[in-house]
């Protein structure tokens, strides 16, 4: 009967996708489960992102709120506090649902008391919604997972499922404090307690979600990203292996920065120990000299 069935309320929250926000709020509408909640809020977007939302909200009667922007993890949070399902789905308003979804997802926590998280695999596309070639989809077939604190910190076992496809119990949202409003970065922070409070992250060995690759994803943004990694991973500096995985993680983002944010890659080179420098510092440093050479060239010309 549906009225044994839990509440799930889905959270998107929409920064400048006006080209993807529809189809993410309609493959919520499209789920077949019974009992939906759906907030949508729009944190300040400076395209025509409302003007796309606001008729599906009239027309379908969902809740929708615009705002300034507050940033993902602080709209996160204010929506949980008004959030009235005991199940909580965050999903990108670039990012797709499939169908069925829901109804597998909450089958599979019903069963599993002690999983915090359950996700699925996932489909990347391109900006048209066209799949990415198969030597790029790393998440459509990874088999069943259950994961734990060090699984994912460390990390010893394949990748976890991305957000687009984890659904959460609220209870544990809750225990654990939510999201952290000064790390700008949602996913890992979150895993990150749930684990570390004892519960798992399971995943399902299906296909779940379409995760859409676009210009403006914001794991293209070096700065960012190293930021958020390493203020979460700072939390948890008494892990025996947090000195090793740190300068880890520092090698990787340094490698990629001289590429797109040369400031940034010096700030984090300052950072790491020489001890700590690998083949991937060695090569950052040969792609940077040459970056600088013909820089050097032309200063000594005049």
């Amino acid at each position: 009967m549906v009225e044994g069935k839990p509440l799930v309320t889905v959270i998107i929250s929409c920064y400048n996708h006006a080209l993807y926000v529809e189809e993410a709020i309609k493959s919520v509408l499209a789920q077949d489960y019974p009992r939906l909640e759906l907030l949508v809020i729009d944190d300040g977007s400076s395209d025509d992102s409302v003007a796309h939302i606001r008729p599906l909200a009239e027309t379908h009667g969902f809740d929708f709120r615009t705002q300034s922007n507050q940033g993902i993890t602080k709209t996160y949070n204010d929506a949980l506090a008004r959030a009235r399902g005991s199940l909580i789905v965050f999903l990108g308003s670039d990012d797709v649902m499939l169908p069925g979804c829901i109804t597998a997802q909450v089958a599979y926590l019903a069963e599993h008391p002690g999983t915090g998280i359950v996700g699925g695999n996932s489909e990347f596309i391109d900006s048209n919604g066209d799949p990415l070639p198969d030597a790029r989809q790393n998440q459509r077939g990874v088999g069943a997972q259950c994961l734990c604190f060090d699984d994912i910190f460390i990390p010893r076992k394949s990748l976890v499922p991305q957000i687009a496809t984890q659904m959460f119990r609220k209870s544990v949202l809750d225990e654990v404090g939510g999201f952290n409003p000064d790390i700008r970065l949602e996913d890992l922070y979150i895993q990150f307690k749930i684990t570390r409070a004892g519960y798992t992250i399971d995943r399902m060995p299906m296909l779940l979600a379409r995760y859409r690759i676009h210009p403006s994803n914001t794991y293209k943004n070096p700065r960012l990203m190293a930021e958020s990694f390493l203020a979460t991973y700072a939390d948890y500096a008494d892990h025996p292996d947090y000195e090793r995985i740190r300068a880890r993680l520092i090698n990787s983002w340094f490698l990629k920065a001289v590429d797109r944010d040369r400031a940034f890659a010096r700030e984090l080179l300052a950072q790491l120990p020489m001890q700590h420098w690998n083949l991937k510092t060695l090569r950052g440093l040969l792609k940077y000299a040459r970056q600088s050479l013909p820089r050097i060239l032309r200063v000594a010309a005049h």
